[in-house]
C-alpha cells in the first residue's frame, strides 16, 4: 500500500522506481547525522555552536508546523493532529492559540488554493517528522490568533496595516486571509535557502530543494492573487510587510556583509505604467536570484523581534531544538 511518505518522496523526486533506495539511503544518512557530523554555521556573524544536519531539519520543522496550523485552521477548522505534532519520542506537541475557518464561499478560487497549501504543509511536517523518526522535535507552543493580543495583530500593527489599537483577523476576509499567508510564504522561501549551506548531506539538500520549490510556488500563488485583486490597499499592505520583515531581519550594514543587498525583500507593487507596466511576483534580487536568511533572521522575523531573544511573536515559548536563538 502506497504511504503518504512514499507520495512525498515521489513529489520530491520524480525517478519513482528509485524511491525505495532513496529512502534507505535518507533514513540511514539521518541517523548518521544525528550521531555526529557536526558543523558551524555558515554565517560567523550567526554562529551559536555545532549543529547537525537533524538540527537543521529540525529548524524547519517548527516552521512547517507553523505553517501547517495556519492554513489548516483556515480551511477545515482544525489543525494537526496530537500524532503529528508530539516528539519523535512521544512527548505531546505544544497548544496552538486561535485559528479559526476563512469563509471562502464567496471566494472559491482562493479557496481550493487554500486547500491545495494546507495539504502541501502537513504533508512536509509528515515528511519531515518520518524521517527525523525519534529526533523528531514536539510542535512548540504556536500563536496564530488574529485577536486583539494575537500574533497577527502585534506583526499588523507593527508594520502599520492597521491602526495600534486596531486588530488584524486573517480569518475574516479571503483578502486578509492572503495578506496573513504573505506574511509567511516569502520567509519560508528565504530560510530554506539560507539553510542550505548549513547542510552537509546532499540527500537532505536535495529533498530541502524540494521543498523550497514547493514553498516558492506557494509564495507565487499568493503573490499572483493579491496583485491580480486590483485593489491598492493589498498592494500597500504588502510594501508595509515587507518593510517590517527587512526591519526585523538586520541591519543593512549585516546583510552587506552577509553579501546580500539591504532591503531585498519588497512587496508587490508594480512598475513602470502602461506599455513599460511590470508586474512584482517574484521577489528576487539584483542578480535575479532568490535571497538567503539566516536560521537567525528567520527567527527574528516570526518572534516579531529585532533584538536578541530566544522567544515571540508566533512562538511564544521559542521553537523547540537546538536551533531557537536569533543570535
Amino acid at each position: 500500500m502506497t504511504t503518504q511518505q512514499d507520495l512525498v518522496i515521489d513529489a520530491l523526486d520524480a525517478r519513482v522506481e528509485r524511491r525505495h533506495n532513496r529512502r534507505a539511503l535518507f533514513t540511514a544518512a539521518l541517523g548518521a547525522a544525528a550521531v555526529g557530523s557536526a558543523f558551524a554555521y555558515s554565517d560567523p556573524a550567526k554562529a551559536q555552536s555545532a549543529v547537525t544536519d537533524a538540527d537543521v531539519l529540525n529548524f524547519a520543522l517548527n516552521l512547517e508546523y507553523l505553517e501547517a496550523q495556519f492554513y489548516l485552521f483556515a480551511v477545515n477548522g482544525t489543525g494537526l493532529t496530537a500524532a503529528q505534532t508530539a516528539s519523535g519520542g512521544g512527548t505531546a506537541g505544544g497548544t496552538v492559540t486561535g485559528g479559526r475557518r476563512v469563509d471562502f464561499t464567496g471566494d472559491p478560487i482562493v479557496g481550493a488554493y487554500a486547500r491545495e497549501i494546507a495539504a502541501d504543509e502537513a504533508a512536509h511536517v509528515d515528511f519531515l517528522r518520518r524521517n527525523l523518526a525519534t529526533s523528531a522535535v514536539a510542535m512548540p507552543n504556536i500563536n496564530i490568533s488574529g485577536d486583539a493580543n494575537g500574533a497577527f495583530t502585534t506583526a499588523a500593527r507593527a508594520a502599520g496595516v492597521v491602526g495600534p489599537n486596531d486588530t488584524f483577523d486573517p480569518y475574516s476576509s479571503p483578502n486578509n486571509f492572503l495578506l496573513g499567508a504573505f506574511i509567511f510564504e516569502d520567509v519560508g522561501v528565504t530560510a530554506y535557502k539560507g539553510a542550505a549551506p548549513l547542510l552537509s548531506n546532499k540527500t537532505f539538500l536535495e529533498a530541502a530543494a524540494g521543498i523550497l520549490a514547493v514553498e516558492a510556488y506557494h509564495a507565487a500563488i499568493v503573490r499572483t492573487t493579491l496583485y491580480a485583486r486590483g485593489v491598492q490597499a493589498l498592494v500597500d499592505a504588502t510594501e508595509l510587510i515587507s518593510k517590517a520583515r527587512d526591519g526585523l531581519d538586520g541591519s543593512p550594514t549585516e546583510d552587506r556583509v552577509r553579501g546580500i543587498a539591504p532591503n531585498d525583500d519588497f512587496g508587490i507593487a508594480p512598475s513602470g505604467s502602461g506599455n513599460t507596466l511590470t508586474s512584482n511576483i517574484a521577489p528576487l534580487n539584483a542578480n535575479g536570484l532568490a535571497y538567503s536568511r539566516t536560521p537567525g533572521q528567520v527567527l527574528n522575523i516570526v518572534y516579531l523581534n529585532a533584538a536578541s531573544t530566544t522567544m515571540g511573536g508566533f512562538f511564544p515559548n521559542g521553537v523547540n531544538g537546538n536551533i531557537r536563538s536569533t543570535t
